[in-house]
């Protein structure tokens, strides 16, 4: 990576939290690139002056507080399957009588639709919509085992922490450097860049945005998770990583993983929020024979 490097102060306590404040960040540099004007305004007219990055880690500190620990279960589903040998989510299985992240995302999204709810409530269904899609990316979050890998101690850069905050927190800030907005939108530039015509990305977008009807809500959700929880086996425990150091060979295996994840769920996020403001989920315009970002994201947040 071209970024310039700095500290990284990693959490090593137990963490639940989904790629750190760099992944929802970057989730929402990209997803704001792909908004059409016209969900640019609904999103405008929800949260002023305030980007999808600004609002990206709301959820997070929502969940902090008191008003708002009835949340923590919306942030995950807990896949009971049997990694590595096999991967797979069930929603009546998974899901739980506290809810998770799918039926999550179907209520939210259904409040932010809502013609009866205040600007307030919508604007938090939107907020928690654009913390949830980029949640729910996050492989440990679509996993039971080991409360989704905070039970799983490992080692980096010769510290303990836990497989869970690695793959949050550890992993993609040693590849971009830092997790303010600055880096967030400087990685989101290069993720766009491999989305467009011709980049890395570009054969697999249509697929990464195939479902991303809001009236499909939970069906949406579940495959979501089930591809999230899919590189629980194939990568995150394809070998056991406990007590292994975490920050050679696995760091190298695991970090094209990691940004196609926050690429994905950047995409999913626009395409999502532009069928629920104008009823299109194309997330981009044809331009000289082949589809082009409709704007390009902005220097600074």
């Amino acid at each position: 990576m071209r970024f310039p490097s700095v500290a990284i102060v990693l959490p090593f306590a137990g963490s639940a939290l989904a790629w750190g404040a760099l992944g929802h960040r970057t989730i929402g540099a990209i997803a704001q690139n792909y908004l059409t004007p016209a969900t640019t305004q609904w999103v405008t007219s929800l949260l002023g002056s305030a980007t999808l990055l600004d609002v990206s880690t709301w959820a997070d500190d929502y969940r902090s507080t008191a008003a708002g620990t009835f949340s923590a279960p919306f942030h995950y589903i807990d896949a009971l399957d049997s990694p590595p040998s096999t991967c797979n989510v069930n929603y009546s299985r998974d899901c739980g009588s506290t809810g998770c992240i799918v039926s999550a995302i179907t209520n939210y999204t259904s409040r932010a639709q809502s013609t009866s709810l205040s600007t307030a409530q919508k604007t938090d269904a939107l907020k928690f919509l654009v913390h949830f899609l980029g949640d729910i990316t996050q492989p440990l979050h679509d996993e039971n085992i080991e409360k989704g890998g905070n039970g799983i101690t490992v080692l980096w850069n010769g510290k303990s922490t836990n497989l869970h905050s690695v793959w949050d927190t550890a992993i993609p800030e040693k590849y971009v450097g830092g997790n303010t907005a600055t880096y967030a939108n400087n990685w989101a530039k290069e993720i766009i860049a491999k989305l467009s015509t011709g980049g890395a990305y570009a054969s697999s977008l249509s697929s990464w945005i195939s479902c991303t009807n809001p009236s499909t809500a939970q069906s949406c959700a579940v495959s979501w998770a089930t591809d999230g929880n899919a590189l629980i086996c194939t990568n995150v425990l394809k070998t056991n990583p406990a007590g292994q150091e975490l920050s050679g060979a696995y760091y190298n295996a695991a970090i094209p993983e990691v940004e196609r994840q926050i690429a994905k769920g950047g995409v999913r996020l626009a395409a999502y929020l532009n069928t629920i403001a104008t009823g299109k989920a194309s997330i981009l315009e044809e331009e000289d024979g082949g589809f082009e970002p409709i704007t390009a994201p902005s220097e600074e947040n």
